[in-house]
C-alpha cells in the first residue's frame, strides 16, 4: 500500500509540474480542508501522515499565501481550518489531476475489480481501525 501510495503521489506530482508552483503537500492539505471536511490541525495531521509541528509550518504558510484561514472554533484552545476564495485555482488543477489519475487507473481495472477494491479496502481499514480502538483502551489512551 506504501509502494503504491508513493506511485501515486508522483504520478499526480508530474502531472502537476508546470501548471502549479505549490508543493503536492500543500495542494493535498487543501483538498482535506475543502473536499474532506478536515477542518482542525490535529485531523489534518493525522488525515497527511505527518506529526502536528509539520502541519502547523504546512498551515502557516498556507495561511501567509492567503490560501487557508485559521477561524475561531469551538472553544479557545482549537481553531478551524478554511480554505479560502484563492485557493480555488489550485484545487481546480489538483481535481484535474485527480480525474487523469482515475482515467489511467480505469485502463488498468474494470468497475467490478475497482468496486472490489474498494470494499476489501474498507474491510481493512475497518479491521485495523478496530485493533487501534482495542490498543488505546488496553493502553488507557
Amino acid at each position: 500500500m506504501g509502494s503504491l501510495r508513493r506511485t501515486l503521489h508522483r504520478l499526480v506530482g508530474r502531472r502537476l509540474s508546470g501548471r502549479t508552483r505549490r508543493p503536492f503537500n500543500h495542494l493535498l492539505a487543501m483538498k482535506f480542508i475543502a473536499r474532506l471536511g478536515v477542518r482542525t490541525q490535529a485531523e489534518l495531521a493525522e488525515r497527511m501522515l505527518m506529526d502536528a509541528p509539520a502541519v502547523s509550518r504546512l498551515v502557516d504558510r498556507l495561511e501567509e499565501d492567503g490560501l487557508v484561514k485559521r477561524c475561531a472554533g469551538e472553544d479557545r484552545r482549537c481553531v478551524r481550518l478554511q480554505v479560502t476564495e484563492s485557493s480555488r485555482g489550485e484545487l481546480e488543477v489538483l481535481d484535474e489531476a485527480d480525474q487523469w489519475v482515475q482515467a489511467e487507473a480505469d485502463k488498468y481495472l474494470t468497475a467490478t475489480e475497482v468496486r472490489e477494491l474498494m470494499r476489501l479496502l474498507g474491510k481493512l481499514q475497518a479491521g485495523l481501525s478496530q485493533v487501534l480502538e482495542e490498543s488505546e483502551r488496553e493502553s488507557g489512551s
